[in-house]
């Protein structure tokens, strides 16, 4: 795949028009335009500034296979994670909405809770050993102390 092809992906895939990748790039939409028509060739320095647009760095954005499927957290104002699959004809999305999102949560309290349990447990018997050993600390003391009276 082309880096034309790729630039013009991630583009859509962060739902950026040309108008808004030219003005972050600094450039006119028309220049912009070429980039995604394969008309202009890029240099390092522009890449690098298309990377950091995507939040990639420069290697990823090379690497980036669109044919791939991506997973990547996208937070929108509902915070609703996505998990994009783009096709080579067309860009298609699936998500994860609210509902799903509140049931994993769901069972993660749920860890959270058996694990806070478990801890209480381990701090109760920690808690019962230590009085145990003050006391048989105590009992020894005592044991001491008669046998120097003796």
């Amino acid at each position: 795949m082309q880096l034309n092809d790729k630039v013009r992906a991630l583009r859509k895939f962060h739902d950026f028009s040309q108008e808004e990748m030219a003005a972050k790039l600094g450039m006119s939409t028309y220049g912009y335009a070429k980039i995604e028509r394969g008309i202009r060739r890029l240099d390092i320095p522009k890449l690098n500034e298309i990377a950091a647009i995507f939040e990639m760095d420069l290697v990823e954005l090379l690497n980036f296979d669109v044919e791939k499927t991506m997973n990547l957290i996208h937070e929108n104002k509902q915070s609703i994670i996505y998990h994009y699959q783009i096709n080579k004809d067309s860009s298609q999305n699936t998500y994860i909405g609210a509902s799903e999102l509140e049931h994993e949560i769901e069972k993660l309290q749920l860890t959270i809770a058996h694990l806070n349990e478990k801890l209480t447990e381990k701090e109760q018997q920690i808690q019962q050993i230590t009085a145990q050993k003050d006391r048989e600390i105590a009992l020894l003391q005592d044991l001491v102390h008669t046998l120097k009276q003796r």
